[in-house]
């Protein structure tokens, strides 16, 4: 049976969570879990392109690096970066190729670590706003901005993180390989932390760069570029809110483009938890050549269920697919 290519943007609630340790066991467990939901979609007939986020595993990464400074030799961001996809890329596919073979469907998953090229000169480089790493005091800081050229920026009296650029993705380097892979029905995981960043030289060579790609937008990229009509955003809730937190919080189950950005624009979308999903969303049916394109979001338990349009909310373009939903704006 043939399946249909869909690309799965895993949140990063389905690796680690918070309140714990987040250590490399919990990690596991977690992601056992999620690959279990994983494993539904590949049963019910889809191939998925899974994406997924490295916030805490990099912060970590970091963290080493601060704690052993003046011991051993730091470590680049893109270096980070590339680490955290192989590792991670490990432990997805590990245990979704475990929770394949337990039902019975015998075929393996595979990661790739995927390069993203950006702009040198894109405008978040001029003034880096995308903190990273942990809080430190300011001796350390300035020591870190002295000998490693680190850019920190303060939050407190006595508190300062290290701030990196966040430019926008201009390609996926293995497009062409990820495209010949999902075509010949390779379940895979890519993109990992929005990709390692990379640019070229006056000679058209490739460098590492050290910044941090937003995973949603590297995601969306890949979704229109392989033009799969579905984009699917696990999250942490079950459908979008309005009023999130609120008693009068209110469900969508259908969302279009208009009403997105409606919304948006009136901040029911904070920047650090729906708003970059939502932009993702919109990026995607911008970019995307697919008249009947989707984006679908939801929480793991429901994925499956949210692609038959049983739960999630659905955005399209002009609500023509999906479930109807009268939003009222307010």
């Amino acid at each position: 049976m043939k399946q249909t290519p869909i690309v799965v943007a895993l949140g990063g609630n389905a690796i680690s969570r918070k309140n714990e340790e987040g250590n490399i066991g919990q990690q596991f467990e977690h992601t056992r879990e999620t690959a279990g939901h994983l494993a539904n979609l590949v049963e019910a007939g889809y191939l998925p392109v899974i994406t997924h986020g490295n916030g805490p595993q990099v912060g970590n990464v970091l963290r080493r690096v601060e704690l052993s400074a003046g011991e051993i030799y730091p470590i680049p961001l893109h270096i980070c970066v590339a680490d955290t996809q192989a590792g991670m890329g490990y432990m997805i596919t590990q245990c979704l190729n475990n929770a394949l073979h337990r039902r019975g469907i015998e075929r393996i998953a595979t990661t790739m670590i995927t390069c993203v090229e950006v702009d040198p000169n894109d405008p978040d480089f001029d003034e880096p706003t995308k903190p990273i790493g942990k809080f430190l005091p300011r001796e350390q800081a300035e020591l870190f901005e002295k000998q490693y050229g680190w850019k920190m920026k303060q939050y407190g009296d006595n508190e300062y993180r290290r701030v990196v650029a966040s430019p926008v993705p201009k390609s996926i380097l293995e497009i062409g390989l990820i495209r010949r892979l999902v075509g010949e029905g390779e379940v895979l995981v890519v993109g990992g932390g929005g990709g390692v960043a990379v640019a070229r030289d006056k000679a058209g060579d490739l460098y590492g760069v050290d910044c941090v790609v937003d995973k949603d937008r590297t995601t969306a990229l890949l979704a229109a570029d392989l033009g799969v009509q579905t984009f699917l955003i696990a999250t942490g809730t079950e459908k979008v809110m309005l009023r999130f937190g609120k008693p009068d919080a209110v469900a969508l189950e259908n969302l279009t483009v208009e009403d997105a950005k409606h919304y948006l624009s009136r901040g029911e979308f904070p920047a650090g938890t729906m708003g970059p999903k939502i932009e993702a969303a919109l990026d995607f049916l911008a970019k995307s050549k697919r008249p009947n394109a989707r984006v679908v979001i939801t929480d793991l338990e429901h994925m499956t269920e949210a692609l038959a349009e049983k739960a999630g909310t659905i955005i399209t373009r002009d609500g023509s697919e999906g479930k109807s939903l009268k939003v009222v704006r307010g």
